[in-house]
């Protein structure tokens, strides 16, 4: 490939919201292009905790099917805020300025994206009953290891090994650049 694709118009909103909100932390276009390819796959209703200014939430979008929904929480009112200004006028996506408990009431899931530290820090178990059966889970911003168990900065990384054993889900590492993998997970 001599140049990477186009980043799709509800993406590329997303960036210039970041970027006028001074926030750079945000989902990576290698992971966006796999969201959106997983959104394609999916029906119902999808999700993402740790909307941030909707970066991640854009990538789903832009894969979603017409008739699917996302779902998007943030926990910090400003950033929730910012990332509803990119969806105003989409009713596909509803953007909630809220705890990720909250994705209970609207679950469950066809494919969920966890990009905060919670609820991922914790496992499958605060997240199982959220995914429906055959439901994927995308958690990100994992230091690519080749290891078993695997390990990062010295020390076995417990959260990837939880998910990675868990009998509930059939996971997955997926390198989606140099730096930096995936944890994909399947509901049983």
């Amino acid at each position: 490939m001599s140049a990477p694709p186009d980043v799709p118009a509800v993406v590329e909103r997303a960036f210039q919201v970041s970027r006028k909100r001074g926030y750079a932390s945000f989902c990576r276009n290698e992971t966006g292009r796999l969201l959106a390819t997983l959104a394609a796959t999916k029906q119902g209703t999808l999700a993402e905790f740790g909307t941030g200014t909707g970066v991640g939430t854009a990538w789903l979008r832009s894969g979603v099917r017409n008739g699917a929904r996302i779902v998007s929480a943030e926990l910090d009112t400003e950033l929730a805020g910012a990332a509803a200004e990119v969806f105003a006028d989409d009713a596909q996506v509803e953007v909630l300025a809220a705890d990720w408990s909250t994705l209970k009431e609207h679950g469950p899931f066809s494919l969920l994206f966890l990009d905060a530290r919670e609820p991922k820090d914790s496992g499958a178990d605060v997240v199982v009953d959220l995914v429906e059966p055959g439901g994927v889970v995308v958690l990100d911003d994992f230091t690519p290891c080749e290891s078993w168990p695997p390990v990062y900065a010295g020390r076995v990384d417990s959260l990837r090994e939880r998910w990675l054993t868990d009998e509930r889900f059939t996971t997955v590492e997926v390198m989606v650049a140099s730096d930096t993998a995936v944890l994909i997970a399947t509901k049983r």
